[in-house]
């Protein structure tokens, strides 16, 4: 059996780990669904999956500690379901808040649950001055989620990096520590 790392973040239904080779299969799931894979910039070539696991996902924790993209969970199951990030919006310098989950997974709260979380470690662990998030400006459903984690639509953006140059406009939110923090009654000074 395959290693696979202890959660290191949870929720009430969820918890978030490091994902590791054996997770490919996983992955390209997920990035070969039409239907997900649409609203992330469409289906993946298993060779496109292998080098995002590759350098985008496991290279990245190393070069980037304390942000990634982790693997979702159901709590106690460990079914996977999807994935939660914040990560840097590829060839910027932007730090955004992210998912995708297999579409069993979908309208269950998850998204919401754990995007939560993590707007909290982003904040309160890492002192992260702004969060962003992106999204497809069809994707009505991911944006209510980031609406109701506390991120606010800031309009329409477009990035050069070819990971986002075929989407065209995507629609832009984000937040700001501090003004997240007083919302939600925390203290700012870490």
């Amino acid at each position: 059996m395959p290693f696979v790392p202890e959660p290191w973040l949870t929720t009430d239904r969820l918890e978030l780990r490091r994902f590791v080779p054996a997770d490919y299969d996983f992955l390209l799931a997920l990035h070969t669904d039409p239907q997900v894979a649409d609203q992330i910039g469409g289906v993946r070539t298993p060779d496109e999956v292998q080098k995002l696991l590759d350098h985008r996902i496991l290279a990245y924790y190393e070069e980037h500690p304390g942000l990634g993209a982790w693997c979702t969970s159901l709590r106690g199951s460990k079914e996977r379901i999807g994935l939660h990030l914040v990560n840097h919006i590829q060839g910027e310098s932007l730090v955004q808040v992210g998912y995708v989950l297999a579409r069993p997974f979908w309208g269950r709260g998850y998204a919401t649950e754990m995007a939560r979380a993590l707007l909290d470690y982003a904040y309160r662990t890492l002192a992260l001055p702004e969060i962003n998030a992106i999204t497809n400006l069809t994707n009505t459903a991911s944006q209510r989620v980031l609406l109701k984690c506390g991120l606010e639509r800031r309009g329409e953006r477009s990035f050069a990096h070819p990971a986002y140059a075929s989407a065209g406009p995507l629609a832009w939110f984000a937040s700001d520590r501090e003004s997240w923090l007083r919302l939600r009654g925390g203290k700012s000074g870490t």
